[in-house]
């Protein structure tokens, strides 16, 4: 292991130091893809501390709630923000909730600040997840393939070699983000990098995750909530892009229908005896983050067609 390293007098987190350069790195590139990109920064200038505040506080939070067990029986511990607990990929989506507010009055649209920010987020991760390889921290389960690795600490469960799940990581963002800049070159439209991106990201996380070795939140889900799942996000897309077409009477029988149907499949739930399988709450997202982006990306189309 690698978790920490000393500079004279200094003891320094080798997790802590490649994140940092990993918010660096991937800071400097998203100025300039937006530079290319002819788009103005002058909400990043205006609300410069809220893109900050909203990248800590969303960091912190993701981290919290994804190992929720050791906050729950410490309460006090969510306040101690040196204990290592940060997730580069939470800022990310804090950086994005304002990203989304600062533009809906703004000449450029969202989807085009998250054609940029996809890619920079992806450069961002590469470090982030070869951080954690150091510090032990998302391992993998255990493996006899030659590459698998052992730790020597209290946060890793196994004594035998695990897959070092964290370098598959770190390796495929790296690659995404060359992908997403092929793409964003021969792209006519926008939302192809974004819906690349997240059309990877979640298929390949979905995988992934399957090696994690490391306790995370279950989902329990069934076949059926999937269909459900899908057929709500297609009949929201649907709703989106005929929503201007509707009356008022028309929108409300709409609405109704939705919230009648999907409420009260989400309500009924609990009585049905259907056989669950278990997933990581990763994984789970990865699959709501792929729905939702595709639903996004094809009303936006709809709304700018000349963008």
């Amino acid at each position: 292991m690698f978790e920490a390293f000393t500079i004279g007098p200094f003891f320094i987190w080798t997790r802590l130091a490649f994140l940092l350069i990993g918010i660096w790195l991937s800071t400097e590139f998203f100025f300039r893809l937006a530079q290319s990109a002819n788009l103005s920064f002058t909400h990043l200038k205006d609300y410069a501390f809220r893109y900050v505040a909203a990248f800590l506080v969303m960091g912190r939070f993701i981290a919290v709630f994804s190992n929720y067990r050791s906050y729950v029986k410490d309460p006090f511990r969510f306040l101690i923000v040196w204990d290592g607990g940060f997730s580069y990929l939470g800022g990310a989506m804090g950086i994005a909730c304002v990203l989304y507010w600062a533009t809906l009055n703004h000449r450029s649209t969202f989807l085009q600040w998250l054609d940029i920010l996809l890619p920079a987020t992806c450069l961002g991760l590469v470090f982030d997840w070869v951080g954690k390889f150091f510090a032990g921290q998302a391992y993998g389960k255990p493996t006899d393939m030659l590459w698998g690795v052992s730790y020597d600490t209290l946060g890793v469960r196994y004594v035998v070699p695990v897959h070092p799940v964290q370098l598959y990581f770190a390796f495929f963002y790296l690659a995404l983000t060359f992908l997403l800049l092929i793409i964003r070159k021969r792209s006519k439209r926008a939302g192809a990098e974004t819906l690349f991106g997240i059309f990877c990201a979640a298929v390949v996380t979905f995988f992934f995750e399957y090696l994690r070795g490391d306790f995370s939140i279950p989902v329990f889900a069934t076949k059926l909530d999937f269909v459900v799942l899908v057929c709500m996000f297609i009949s929201l897309g649907v709703f989106a892009a005929v929503e201007l077409s509707l009356s008022k009477k028309a929108l409300y029988i709409y609405q109704t229908v939705l919230v009648t149907v999907f409420g009260g499949y989400l309500i009924g739930r609990t009585w049905m005896n259907f056989p669950t399988f278990e997933l990581r709450f990763s994984q789970f997202l990865s699959v709501l983050a792929l729905l939702g982006a595709v639903v996004y990306v094809v009303v936006h189309r709809r709304k700018y067609p000349h963008l």
